[in-house]
């Protein structure tokens, strides 16, 4: 198959892009589950725009988000991505997206909400499960438009490129599509493309401890890796101070606007650990509440802390938080009388594959939207709720940069299938991609070695590579990564691709340049936090690790 926009993800960045296309432009979305398996589902907080000018402010926004990226934003970036915040919001609305409404105000005014680091109340939401709210609408959207085709059940396992392919006569590496492992059938197909987007989403479980759901291997950034595209601030990982402690919930993560809501963080003593911390409080920045509750917790050895948020009524938690409410309640805890037990938990890849401001990677037609890109806007951390807005934002400047090319005509250099030109070489000018040849036998062994390959990663990134760091740790967690490298290299060649061994050898690179990175900054700022660096460094390393 051929697309002119071949879209590799289905979140919040990859369907909203898809969408803006009209019918003369064939679109493929390859997505490793269901369309509506991804990060963008699993948010609960919402989407930061400026909505109320006499609020707020663009220059409010701007700055909390630079304050929250600790030197390492760009700033014209940061002010492009603010000012067109209202316009995206206005597409979604448009696509069907339902954001609360301020119901004393008879449903005129959006019901907005407040995060950590914001400076005012900014973050559009649907209750607490806004990501599956904007999934929902841009989802349905996607299906009723002809031009889009979906194949759900698909895993990338690589993109194809002029210099994989030594086409001499394209002077810059150009991206030409890539090949998908149907995980029903077990088939590999090639899929030829005029452009490329990467919208994958970040890579979660890389480390033991997740907010994200299985799917967040980090496929993206690993295939753009091994084409040769740049990437950039790796060591920057977020973790999110508060998900639910129980031995019986899975990552299930306790929004941050809960704290924007009032809520406090305690030790099991009642001590409010966070007011002699930061001037925020309870609502400080993410990077240095999850700091501040791994401190806590080694000093006083117990399992996790507590978000009070017996100050609100059932009733207005219920309404507010109605998910959470639900979820928390089956385990036991009524957080209108009880605390919840929470504890920090990786997040949000800060870093990912470096793009410009139109969303192009340093490969000629591959463009990164979302989670997987490094475009600048959060630094060294995330501001919350910046994520779907920074998403959004960059599916309209990809879409914007896609149309030029497509004006300009990009035919000469269609990508064709083996089949298509039996006669070999070139056919009109144009490259022919060939056939994925998989030379692998089945692995009698195969799930034993991958499931203890897989666990032992995790637990080496949790325990070394983790919220607190140092040079002694990276050292060992390097050492321990590039023997599972080489492992895993030598058995993805002699056995059949899966989707598991696919997913193991992505998050183990990942793995890597996480690590690489983390070892480059001798320092410590935003989400990295090295204790033989512990201060800022800006003379040295106000600039992002580019790999």
């Amino acid at each position: 198959m051929h697309f002119n926009v071949l879209i590799i993800g289905s979140g919040i960045a990859g369907l909203s892009l898809a969408n803006r296309f009209d019918e003369s432009v064939s679109v493929g979305i390859f997505t490793k589950k269901e369309e509506a398996e991804s990060n963008t589902n699993y948010a609960q907080g919402g989407l930061a725009a400026v909505m109320n000018l006499t609020k707020d402010s663009y220059e409010k926004h701007v700055q909390d988000t630079l304050t929250a990226g600790d030197g390492l934003c760009d700033e014209e970036i940061v002010r492009m991505v603010v000012e067109e915040g209202p316009e995206v919001v206005k597409d979604l609305i448009e696509w069907g997206v339902k954001f609360a409404k301020y119901s004393a105000n008879n449903n005129k005014e959006f019901d907005l909400g407040r995060e950590g680091g914001h400076s005012a109340r900014r973050v559009l939401h649907a209750g607490d499960i806004t990501g599956r709210e904007i999934e929902r609408a841009l989802a349905e959207t996607s299906r009723k438009k002809p031009n889009i085709k979906i194949f759900e059940n698909h895993i990338g396992i690589d993109l194809i490129t002029t210099r994989k392919l030594k086409i001499e006569r394209e002077k810059e590496n150009r991206v030409l599509g890539a090949y998908f492992l149907n995980k029903n059938t077990g088939g590999v197909i090639t899929i030829g493309a005029d452009v490329v987007v990467l919208a994958t989403g970040g890579a979660g479980k890389v480390f033991l401890y997740t907010s994200n759901p299985d799917i967040s291997t980090g496929d993206g950034i690993a295939m753009a890796h091994r084409a040769g595209a740049k990437i950039a601030n790796m060591e920057f990982y977020q973790f999110h101070p508060t998900i639910l402690y129980h031995p019986e919930a899975k990552s299930f993560l306790i929004s941050e606007a809960l704290r924007g809501e009032g809520g406090t963080l305690r030790l099991k003593d009642g001590t409010p650990f966070m007011d002699k911390v930061h001037p925020l409080k309870s609502l400080a920045p993410r990077d240095i509440v999850a700091r501040t509750i791994d401190f806590e917790l080694k000093k006083t050895g117990d399992e996790c802390v507590y978000l009070d948020m017996t100050h609100k009524s059932r009733e207005f938690l219920e309404k507010r938080f109605p998910d959470i409410f639900k979820t928390t309640l089956s385990f036991g805890i009524d957080m209108s009388k009880k605390w919840i037990p929470v504890v920090p938990a990786a997040h949000y890849l800060c870093g990912g594959v470096l793009t410009d401001k139109n969303g192009l990677t340093s490969i000629n037609c591959l463009y990164a939207i979302g989670e997987v890109a490094c475009t600048g806007l959060h630094g060294a951390n995330r501001l919350a709720s910046n994520s779907l807005l920074e998403g959004c934002v960059f599916a309209k400047k990809t879409y914007e940069a896609a149309e030029q090319i497509f004006s300009k005509g990009s035919g000469n250099l269609k990508p064709l299938l083996e089949e298509e030109n039996a006669g070999g070489g070139n056919n009109g000018g144009n490259i022919v991609l060939p056939k994925w040849k998989d030379f692998g036998l089945t692995g009698g062994d195969e799930m034993i070695v991958i499931s203890h390959n897989w666990d032992e990663l995790r637990r080496t990134m949790w325990n070394y590579v983790g919220i607190v760091r140092s040079n002694k740790r990276l050292e060992r967690a390097k050492r321990r990564i590039d023997n599972l490298l080489a492992e895993i290299k030598e058995y993805y060649w002699n056995f059949k691709i899966t989707p598991d061994l696919l997913e193991l050898r992505n998050i183990a690179e990942v793995a890597n340049l996480i690590i690489t990175s983390a070892i480059l900054r001798k320092e410590s700022r935003g989400t990295h936090y090295n204790i033989d660096y512990p201060n800022k460094d800006d003379k040295n390393f106000k600039h992002p690790t580019v790999l």
